[in-house]
């Protein structure tokens, strides 16, 4: 008996307009911001340049920091997922060449039917919105990434819910990606 072809899926580059039914792209530049002149007029500020959010008065801030090493798994699999069911969480990258953003819809598991990747590239944070499936971060290139990480949680299960994908899906790759085997794209 055969067994049926993996699920593939491209990772395109990250936008915000593709990305919105999951967060908010977090860029520098935003057009539909206007920008205040700020620092004696040598910075230019955009306010509400994304929203976080959280569901839970009990629950605090936590700003953390995370040192990723380049992904050496090939090809790359989306196998589990998780979200974090009260709360938003923002990542912005400190030092990075690109990284994975692998979303889904769903409520009690990710919807493979609606599984989406991207291609995410230095100077572009995310945030997933609260209750969005995602994968952990997976960061491409010659060397270690560094990312903040802002999240509201409380100590109880409902800060990270983990599941297991039905079956595994195959995300294809750039070619050209630095870090990446040219057999896994």
């Amino acid at each position: 008996m055969q067994r049926a072809p993996r699920r593939r899926i491209e990772a395109p580059p990250l936008t915000r307009e593709a990305f919105l039914p999951f967060g908010d792209v977090v860029v520098a530049e935003r057009a539909d911001i206007t920008p205040i002149m700020v620092n004696f007029g040598t910075a230019a500020r955009r306010n509400d340049a994304g929203t976080l959010e959280s569901t839970r008065p009990h629950s605090k801030p936590n700003l953390a920091t995370f040192r990723c090493a380049p992904w050496s798994r090939f090809p790359v699999l989306a196998e589990s997922m998780e979200k974090h069911p009260c709360s938003s969480q923002l990542f912005v990258p400190m030092k990075v060449e690109s990284y994975l953003v692998v979303v889904a819809p769903g409520v009690e598991a990710p919807d493979l039917e609606g599984l989406k990747a991207f291609l995410a590239l230095p100077g572009q944070g995310v945030i997933y919105g609260p209750g969005v499936w995602h994968m952990p971060l997976i960061v491409f290139g010659e060397a270690p990434a560094e990312f903040v990480m802002f999240v509201w949680e409380d100590g109880t299960p409902d800060d990270c819910v983990v599941a297991k994908l039905a079956e595994a899906v195959e995300i294809a790759l750039p070619d050209g990606l630095i870090g990446t085997p040219a057999a896994s794209r």
